[in-house]
């Protein structure tokens, strides 16, 4: 697997973009950013791909291309991840949080989430990567990265109904436009919650 050199952020057409005041402070992630782009790297080895590209808006080391200096902090802090993989283009892209570093983290949590459904004995028609395949063309429709639902609660990937209620209850309150929150964080937030009671 080969990683390319770094370029400015290269948001993808298409692809839709978080308001700079809608981003959230994530409390949540406690890797740093080299490790949060090792882990990246290791989970698209594991996938399987034949070279990938980290983009960013920070200015990244001369002698090591793949990582932004410690100290990056970006007028942009999106980051998008842009992969080959059998002949196909595939790129998903996160701008959903105020730091890089959390950007960067819900790649590889997004990346390693879709691996690990892609090997379940499950059945859907197609791969689980389908919808992060971008069209031949100049358009691009593939999605942007969201978080997994139980990192979003910051509960185990299958928690008990009790502990999603609860969770929820802590984070609905900071995340709820009258305390301080935004809209988009308010249904993040509620949105997980739906997603891991429909799985229970």
């Amino acid at each position: 697997m080969t990683q390319r050199q770094h370029s400015r952020l290269d948001w993808p057409p298409g692809f839709d973009r978080t308001q700079p005041g809608d981003r959230e402070r994530n409390n949540r992630f406690d890797t740093g950013l080299r490790q949060s782009i090792d882990d990246l790297a290791s989970e698209l080895d594991r996938v399987g791909v034949d070279d990938w590209r980290l983009s960013t808006d920070a200015e990244h080391q001369k002698q090591n291309p793949r990582y932004p200096y410690a100290n990056a902090r970006p007028d942009d802090p999106g980051a998008v991840v842009r992969w080959t993989m059998n002949d196909d283009q595939y790129a998903a892209a996160c701008d959903a949080y105020t730091r890089l570093r959390d950007n960067i983290r819900s790649l590889y949590l997004y990346i390693r989430e879709k691996r690990k459904m892609n090997q379940r004995p499950v059945v859907t028609g197609e791969s689980e990567f389908a919808n992060a395949r971008l069209p031949s063309g100049d358009e691009s429709d593939a999605v942007v990265a969201q978080e997994p639902p139980h990192e979003i609660l910051g509960v185990a990937p299958d928690p008990d109904p009790s502990e999603v209620r609860e969770a929820f209850r802590q984070q609905v309150q900071a995340a709820h436009p009258d305390h301080g929150g935004s809209q988009t964080a308010f249904e993040r937030v509620k949105t997980a919650r739906d997603q891991l009671l429909e799985q229970v």
